[in-house]
C-alpha cells in the first residue's frame, strides 16, 4: 500500500478581507483563496468591526481575530479545512457572547 503525503510549501497570508459571505486571503504566492464564511461559525457571528480587526500570526502563517478568540491557519484554509471547534465549545461561546452583549 502506498501513502500520497502532500508538502505544503511556505506560503504566507499577506491581506485578509472578510465579507458577509466569505473569508478572502491574499497569499504570498499570488493566489487568492475564497472559502464560505460559515466555515467558521465566530466570524458569521462577529460584527464587522469584530471580522476587520485581525492580525497576522506567525510572520503570516495564521490569522489571528482577537475579538472573536478565532484563529485560522494558511495551511488549513489551503487543505479546505472548516473549523474543527466543537459543537458543544461554540454554543458556550455564542451564550457567552450573548450575555455580553
Amino acid at each position: 500500500m502506498s501513502i500520497l503525503l502532500t508538502e505544503i510549501p511556505a506560503v504566507k497570508a499577506q491581506n485578509v478581507n472578510v465579507t458577509d459571505d466569505a473569508l478572502i486571503v491574499d497569499l504570498s504566492d499570488g493566489r487568492t483563496l475564497s472559502v464560505p464564511l460559515a466555515w467558521y461559525p465566530r466570524l458569521w457571528h462577529g460584527t464587522p468591526e469584530e471580522r476587520n480587526n485581525w492580525r497576522l500570526i506567525g510572520s503570516g502563517e495564521g490569522i489571528h481575530w482577537p475579538d472573536l478568540d478565532e484563529d485560522i491557519s494558511v495551511e488549513g484554509l489551503i487543505l479546505g479545512k472548516p473549523s474543527g471547534e466543537s459543537q458543544r465549545s461554540f454554543k458556550r461561546w455564542l451564550s457567552q457572547r450573548r450575555e455580553s452583549l
